[in-house]
């Protein structure tokens, strides 16, 4: 039997500013856009390959209460690159290094091993995390 997990519920304040982010500065794909009764609205969106969604909602939790969801990409300079230059706002790449952050790349591009802060216009914070850099170059 397999569990996969396919959608995740992003906290927001503003619906359409939180859209527009995820969509403009961060690439994520419009899936689904519903206006319900009220101010009932449900907004899905998926990351570029990811097999999982974020669904953009106002709710109980509070906005930007959602921390350390995991991107994972091949290559962590060129994905911050990409999100830097559509205006998203990032940390600098670390890796940890003798159980402490450490600035910079993993020294051997380990996998796991490389990080980058990313941060929604709620405070809702993700990490990108290299993942097949080797593989990738090879």
């Amino acid at each position: 039997m397999d569990f996969k997990l396919e959608l995740v519920t992003v906290p927001v304040a503003d619906v359409d500013l939180a859209k527009s982010y995820y969509m403009q500065q961060a690439g994520f794909a419009l899936d689904v856009d519903f206006h319900g009764e009220g101010d009932f609205r449900v907004v899905q969106l998926t990351p570029p390959g990811s097999a999982c969604s974020i669904v953009l909602m106002r709710n109980d939790q509070a906005a930007g209460s959602l921390q350390g969801l995991h991107l994972v990409v091949s290559d962590i300079e060129q994905a911050r690159a990409e999100l830097a230059g559509r205006g998203a706002q990032l940390g600098e790449i670390w890796h940890m290094e003798s159980g402490q952050q450490a600035a910079g790349l993993d020294p051997a591009r380990g996998d796991y091993e490389s990080f980058c802060e990313l941060t929604d216009p709620d405070g809702n914070g993700w990490l990108l995390q290299e993942v097949g850099h080797q593989r990738s170059a090879s």
